[in-house]
């Protein structure tokens, strides 16, 4: 259907919002080269080019710094520019000349232009306390104390390989923690307190029940509520989302635990999940030092040993668990053994045992 009638529902079509360059030369681009760091050129099979601008964004931002970015758009591209999936503002270029004297302008307002190549990207993250009910750990704080220790990394493209770093607020994972280089997750630690009163008030327990993904929530009739098997629970929050009686939040026990060696792409290895590094550290806002430091450290132990091109999980891969964690300084615990009680196919815990 060619001629659809306008409405307002669902989004409008992507490619009504597109740049006049782009939509001449959609699926005709010849090739791509990184020019600098936070810029890139492509080249169409006709000859245009199309340059990028990345600058460097937090996730939530003033209606006043949205006005701005629009501003430089339209000063220096045509009023084109967009978001990317880590949060990145990116403007769309055709004048080459003008990229410098964007990114000056950029830069001495405090954004920083890089996040190309074998560079630190932008961290992508999750809601935490600003807007999640069931977060364990803040998501902005946490991602603005790290940045702001790393911000070299994301202006330079020397690092070994791209670097991928990612938090989500809680074991549910909005973010794409479990498959990045190194991976902040929120943890709760104890088992969800039980209000009989208010289970039995606002909350449909067949819905309850279906909630928890272990099956560790249970009816209670002579009570109207539920109970939890403490051996079952996987302290997701889950049926906490659907039923306020059933608290997960515990600030003396909720905290941080880091992964690392995940990734997404496809390229010289297949794709693999994060594993354990640290079980636990505890929440330290307003700046999250003890995070941030270990960060810090898992970083620069990638920069210094691995080889060109080698993302964090194929290093460690190379060198094996064992060396990793002791060249890391960290302990090896029984927190980092795969025993869940429905993880069966996956236990390692036969005389071939490795992490």
């Amino acid at each position: 259907m060619t001629n659809v009638a306008k409405t307002d529902i669902g989004p409008p079509l992507y490619k009504d919002q597109l740049p006049e360059i782009i939509k001449n030369n959609y699926g005709q681009w010849k090739y791509h080269e990184h020019v600098k760091p936070g810029v890139l050129k492509h080249v169409a099979e006709n000859g245009d080019e199309l340059y990028t601008v990345r600058v460097g964004s937090p996730r939530l931002l003033s209606v006043e710094t949205l006005r701005w970015f629009a501003d430089l758009a339209d000063k220096y591209c045509d009023g084109h520019l967009r978001f990317t999936s880590r949060h990145n503002v990116e403007f769309l270029l055709t004048d080459a000349s003008k990229i410098d004297a964007l990114i000056e302008e950029v830069e001495a307002e405090g954004w920083p232009v890089g996040g190309t190549g074998n560079s630190l990207k932008n961290l992508i993250h999750t809601q935490g306390w600003i807007h999640c009910h069931s977060a364990a750990i803040d998501a902005s704080g946490i991602v603005k104390s790290v940045m702001d220790d790393l911000y070299d990394y994301f202006k330079k493209d020397d690092l070994p390989a791209k670097l991928k770093i990612s938090l989500a607020c809680c074991l549910n994972m909005c973010g794409a923690v479990h498959c990045s280089d190194i991976a902040i997750l929120g943890i709760h630690r104890t088992v969800p307190k039980i209000n009989d009163e208010e289970v039995s008030k606002a909350c449909e327990i067949p819905n309850v029940v279906a909630s928890c993904p272990t099956g560790a929530i249970r009816p209670n009739p002579k009570k109207k509520s539920v109970t939890i098997n403490e051996e079952k629970c996987m302290y997701c929050g889950n049926c906490f989302t659907v039923c306020p009686g059933l608290k997960i939040m515990d600030p003396d026990n909720d905290g941080v635990a880091i992964f690392v060696g995940g990734k997404t792409s496809n390229a010289r290895s297949g794709p693999r999940f994060s594993r354990l590094a640290i079980p636990f550290i505890p929440n330290e806002p307003p700046r999250w030092d003890s995070t941030v430091k270990a960060i810090r450290n898992l970083v620069e132990l990638w920069v210094e040993n691995a080889r060109p091109g080698e993302r964090y999980g194929e290093w460690i891969e190379r060198i094996g668990w064992e060396k990793f964690f002791d060249m890391a300084g960290l302990p090896f615990t029984d927190k980092h053994i795969d025993d869940f009680i429905f993880s069966v196919p996956t236990f390692r815990s036969t005389t071939q045992f490795k992490y």
